[in-house]
């Protein structure tokens, strides 16, 4: 028995050292550049548009515009691609970019957020332009429609190249394994921390609740991913902006009982990120850790750049792409400027991310430690915000794998479906995979989808800069006060 699980272990660890290799490669120094050079370059090319203009970016999320083609209002679009950003990546990502690149990945996730935000603009926009609505009012639009109408019909291949990486995400990277995983360790972390009662599953030991947890779980996206999109929409739209609100609430509450800490835990972000806490003659190597992992689930969470967004954009009721573009942008100041830094700082400042622990643990520790409840009480509310979280990110991600994986087999109806089960299934699994391999699984395929979209970025920036330049020149020639 001792051999077989010794044997099981170092077949896992050889797997989990090619995946290590793999993600070291996707996500190497060409990416992290790529991706921070697009949002620079459209950030200059805007004109720092994303600071000029988030109070009318907010304006316009909660303000429905009249008129317009579409399936949803801005918000309901929103909302929709929100279910898929706020998920594990705010708690458990967040928690994992600190342990490995210490507090200063923080910073490099404001930064990848400052800049994505111009990216997400760009989508958002795109997504509206080059759209498709049928007669029926169906919009369906996305990376591989600008790719395919805005650079033109030679270039569907990359369509299709962003379209079958797009699917595999959802399917085994943000939209199952990685929700379901931190579900399942959250709640093993609550009602049995210790592992006391264990069933042994595929030669190995795991906790009862975490079987029962991915049970549960499985049953309800089931429930809801059969009854198809709308009733995926009408969950996320109630979920999403309660327990959006709920979790703000209580980091806040942590800042405040532990104000003292917040300067400090602030000094420790930026000496981290700029390697002045590292050890002697691993300064480089400190910040380019802090880097890669504060960049890597940055994108991991908001998701500017991997063009997810613009799927759920392209279906909002609206006639001005420019708008939309605004609304979209919205989603990565509230996911990462607001939460993940939230998230973040209730870390550095309880002194969560050294502990030794891992995943989930290390965010329940800081709630553990800076709420002014008992342990318990703070665990079951971290427990019951992830499992919300997660629950609507994978939701969210099923309409984007669907979307894609429409475009590649040209809207056939039974593959959609077969797949539904197929999703359902990847769900089922994610809990008995080991948390490394699932974090390093989703960050290559979020790499691996990143760059078709970022090629379209760059390919099409023009109609960018000429779209939004019109807008606010009608804007201002036809209401000189707005």
């Amino acid at each position: 028995m001792n051999v077989t699980l010794l044997a099981q272990g170092s077949v896992l660890d050889a797997i989990g050292s090619v995946l290590k290799k793999i993600d070291d490669f996707v996500w190497g120094v060409p990416l992290i550049v790529l991706i921070l050079a697009a949002g620079l370059f459209l950030t200059i090319r805007l004109g720092f548009l994303q600071i000029r203009h988030l109070p009318k970016a907010l304006k316009f999320m909660v303000k429905n515009e009249k008129g317009g083609d579409g399936e949803v209002s801005s918000f309901g679009a929103l909302c929709t691609a929100m279910s898929a950003t706020i998920g594990t990546g705010n708690i458990v990502g967040v928690a994992t970019a600190l342990v490995t690149g210490g507090p200063g990945a923080l910073f490099w996730m404001w930064i990848a957020a400052l800049f994505g935000m111009a990216t997400k603009y760009s989508e958002g926009l795109l997504a509206v332009k080059y759209r498709v609505v049928d007669e029926n009012g169906h919009a369906l639009g996305g990376p591989f429609y600008y790719i395919e109408r805005g650079m033109g019909k030679r270039w569907k291949w990359l369509a299709k190249i962003f379209a079958f990486f797009g699917m595999c995400v959802g399917l085994f990277g943000i939209g199952t394994f990685t929700q379901v995983n931190g579900v399942a360790d959250a709640v093993r972390n609550f009602f049995d921390p210790d592992s006391t009662w264990t069933v042994t599953l595929f030669g190995m030991e795991y906790s009862w609740t975490v079987v029962i947890a991915g049970l549960i779980l499985t049953l309800c996206v089931a429930l809801v991913v059969i009854g198809g999109i709308k009733r995926i929409a009408s969950v996320s739209q109630i979920v999403v902006p309660f327990m959006a609100i709920i979790y703000v609430l209580f980091c806040l509450t942590v800042m405040v009982c532990n104000i003292e800490a917040v300067p400090g835990a602030l000094k420790t972000i930026f000496e981290s990120a700029f390697g002045l806490r590292a050890v002697a003659g691993g300064a480089l190597g400190s910040i380019m850790v802090a880097m890669q992992m504060g960049i890597a689930r940055g994108i991991f969470s908001n998701e500017a750049g991997l063009g997810s967004a613009p799927i759920a954009a392209a279906a909002a009721k609206t006639k001005e792409p420019v708008r939309q573009g605004l609304v979209t942008m919205t989603g990565t100041f509230i996911d990462t400027i607001i939460i993940c830094t939230l998230t973040g700082l209730t870390i550095v400042l309880t002194g969560a991310y050294s502990t030794g622990l891992e995943g989930v643990s290390v965010t329940t520790k800081a709630f553990q430690d800076g709420l002014p409840f008992a342990p318990g009480i703070a665990s079951f509310i971290l427990m019951v915000c992830l499992v919300f979280f997660a629950f609507t990110t994978i939701l969210g991600w099923d309409y984007y794998s669907e979307r894609c994986l429409e475009y590649l087999s040209g809207g056939k109806k039974k593959l959609v479906l077969g797949f539904r089960w197929l999703y359902i299934l990847c769900v089922f699994i994610g809990p008995y995979m080991t948390i490394s391999a699932v974090w390093t699984i989703a960050d290559i395929f979020n790499g691996l989808m990143a760059l078709p979209n970022l090629i379209a970025i760059f390919a099409l920036n023009g109609v960018v800069v000429a779209e939004t330049k019109k807008y606010f020149d009608r804007r201002r020639k036809d209401s000189p006060l707005q």
